[in-house]
């Protein structure tokens, strides 16, 4: 079942993907987004979660997201881990306010 979290910081992020974890999530069934792509890139890292890669997302999405800004690329990358479109739209603009979110599957 997906669920989705919004932190404030990749402190709050850890955390939130260790309970996670003690939950019985596994790292590849937990994905986190930032709307700065190096912030993105570094906590992904960090907290060795999921990549939205050519499986989740598909190749037309991922050609046509090459063309998107960040905001349209964000949530199409959402809405293919199964995040209704509206959600995914209210996710952004938090991402907007630099907030972190954590979509798991």
């Amino acid at each position: 079942m997906m669920k989705t979290y919004v932190v404030e910081n990749g402190v709050q992020a850890s955390e939130t993907i260790r309970n996670l974890e003690v939950q019985g999530f596994t790292k590849d069934d937990i994905y986190l987004f930032a709307h700065d792509t190096t912030r993105s890139e570094h906590l992904t890292e960090n907290t060795d979660t999921n990549n939205i890669g050519l499986k989740e997302e598909g190749l037309f999405d991922k050609m046509a997201n090459a063309f998107s800004s960040r905001g349209d690329e964000l949530r199409a990358r959402m809405t293919s881990l199964g995040v209704p479109e509206t959600e995914a739209m209210r996710l952004e603009e938090e991402l907007d306010e630099g907030k972190v979110v954590i979509v798991t599957q």
